[in-house]
């Protein structure tokens, strides 16, 4: 799908993601306050649905998580079908149980770990989001919260250590190196620009639906105006962050990188056809009118390996915890005795065992 304004919640859309299990848009992990919080004993008492050794899933617990996960969808201009609501259920119980399970064989230096981690990848969403006030807007549209996104990675990371450790994964630096010897076709970054822009919408953001011909010619009119100041010399990058109403890119002046194939046709056609500088005509897109400025054409190149190495190493391990991670999980629910009391929520006899999601290096080597 191409982007404009949807490429700034791809960051935000990891809190909903499972820590090891569904694919994206599928159902997450939960974190300990939420658990927390939803077990809290209610009016009607507490329905377990799932239980064992050092793991207990109550029905309040599971729900909570629904929710979320239907908030953040909606957060996203998606919903979730109602006869796929049952296959949801089930898959975010296998995620609860997941985080318990794993949880439990946690360390103090890898929930330490994984909570520095967790702050890291949060310090860069916010970086590349391009402030605090961004950031503070993607996770009210995502319907959660900085506190809640931070344990979710922090399980999420905490996780990860716990399988490195545990299955023996260890990535050096000489098989990134094979990896980057033998693919050298990932390793090709295509011809690039930097391009600014200033979007006017005319679609209401809110209910997805066409303004009127009137309202899209007023809209029209206003970007017009922008236009006219932006080539008499008035800076782009802050008319930008007054006037554009394209959420992903204000804070940043309006400013995005790509390569051709990610962008609205009529978007990348014009993008790519300025010169260093230049600021396009309006270009009409279906999500509204635009304004473009070019600032840099970035040449076809190869990724140093220096650049590369951190994200082929951490492709390589996803690919190594991907391969064992069934069998381990098998063996703890096995260990833990872990039953789920529902019958509803138990996963058809036919159903795949979960498992990590797929990783590989990125087909650039130098990451999103």
């Amino acid at each position: 799908m191409k982007r404009i304004i949807e490429s700034s919640v791809l960051l935000l859309m990891a809190a909903s993601l499972p820590v090891w299990g569904a694919a994206p848009d599928q159902p997450a992990a939960t974190n300990a306050a939420a658990a927390a919080k939803s077990a809290a004993p209610s009016l009607f008492g507490t329905n377990v649905v799932a239980k064992g050794k050092g793991v207990e899933v109550t029905r309040a617990q599971l729900d909570d998580k629904v929710i979320r996960l239907k908030a953040q969808a909606a957060g996203r201009g998606q919903s979730i079908p109602p006869e796929h609501m049952a296959m949801v259920d089930q898959q975010v119980l296998e995620q609860l149980i997941q985080v318990q399970l794993l949880q439990g064989k946690a360390t103090v230096e890898d929930k330490a770990a994984g909570k520095a981690l967790a702050e890291k990848r949060f310090e860069e969403a916010k970086t590349k989001l391009g402030s605090e006030e961004a950031l503070n807007r993607q996770l009210k549209l995502m319907g959660t919260t900085r506190e809640e996104v931070l344990a979710e990675w922090t399980d999420s990371a905490t996780a990860e250590n716990v399988l490195k450790r545990e299955l023996k994964v260890n990535i050096t630096d000489a098989d990134a190196q094979k990896y980057y010897d033998d693919n050298p076709a990932r390793f090709e970054q295509p011809e690039m620009v930097r391009a600014s822009h200033i979007l006017l919408m005319t679609t209401d953001p809110k209910t997805n639906t066409e303004l009127t011909e009137t309202q899209k010619a007023a809209k029209r009119k206003e970007l017009e105006g922008i236009l006219k100041r932006a080539r008499a010399g008035e800076d782009f990058a802050a008319l930008a962050k007054e006037y554009s109403e394209d959420p992903g890119s204000k804070d940043k002046g309006g400013e995005y990188k790509f390569p051709k194939g990610q962008m609205m046709p009529e978007f990348e056609a014009a993008a790519f056809s300025l010169n260093t500088n230049q600021i396009s005509d309006i270009v009409t897109t279906k999500y509204g009118y635009h304004i473009i400025k070019l600032s840099e054409k970035i040449p076809a190149q190869k990724v140093a390996f220096a650049k590369a190495a951190s994200d082929i190493k951490d492709g390589l391990t996803q690919q190594a915890l991907q391969k064992q991670f069934p069998d381990y999980l098998q063996k703890l629910k096995k260990e833990a005795g872990v039953e789920i009391l529902d019958e509803k929520l138990k996963p058809k006899e036919t159903a795949d065992t979960p498992g990590m999601p797929p990783g590989h290096p990125p087909v650039n080597g130098a990451g999103k």
